[in-house]
């Protein structure tokens, strides 16, 4: 059974995420990050160990069980992780 998770723990993580742009992928914060955002949409990842920057509020992160995803904020502010 899946579960939804609301809006707000998402908020708070991408606020993280997303508060210093300047950071690199590879900042052990950013993956973290990567990490609960991906896990609050019910995906299967475990731990992302890496990350690439498409742009601003956009990564494609891998994991370690090899699933990659990106993981960005759409036109309407609402953060979409999409299977690669």
């Amino acid at each position: 059974m899946k579960q939804r998770v609301g809006g707000v723990p998402v908020i708070v993580a991408l606020t993280t995420l997303f508060a210093a742009p300047s950071l690199a992928a590879e900042d052990p914060a950013v993956l973290k990050d990567l990490t609960a955002v991906i896990a609050l949409q019910g995906l299967a990842c475990g731990q992302v160990v890496g990350a690439v920057r498409q742009g601003e509020q956009d990564y494609v992160a891998t994991c370690q069980d090899g699933n990659r995803y990106r993981v960005f904020v759409n036109a309407q502010g609402r953060v979409v992780v999409e299977k690669r």
